[in-house]
């Protein structure tokens, strides 16, 4: 019988591992990235107090009326970019980055090259 590996479950395994050497402060948040199949979505967490500081999606429509017809990796480079936006609103320059367990190439990279040309330090 043939098996199919679940690759979601080892990156949970990774993302794991990950998050016991990871935690975001007030002064130095935890930027997460979540990769579904067609979307990208970026949060900037105080882990401390439990709170969303500042998140951006490809599902936004600020980010939808920029990102229109680019490819993946062209929309998860505005999606850094306007995340690092909102939280340097917000008075958030450094953060800590979070992969969630994915291979740092591709959309992740480019999320995080996005984020660092926007502004914000990690």
């Amino acid at each position: 019988m043939i098996t199919v590996k679940d690759k979601n479950k080892d990156r949970k395994i990774r993302h794991a591992r990950v998050r016991n050497k990871v935690s975001g402060t007030a002064e130095r948040p935890r930027l997460n990235v979540y990769r579904s199949l067609n979307n990208i979505y970026a949060q900037v967490i105080d882990d401390v107090n439990g709170v969303t500081i500042a998140s951006a999606s490809t599902l936004d429509k600020d980010v939808i009326a920029l990102a229109n017809g680019k490819s993946k990796s062209e929309q998860a480079k505005i999606v850094g970019e306007v995340v690092a936006k909102r939280a340097i609103a917000k008075n958030i320059s450094d953060v800590v980055f979070d992969r969630g367990g994915y291979l740092y190439t591709g959309r992740i990279q480019a999320l995080a090259d996005g984020a660092r040309e926007a502004g914000l330090k990690f």
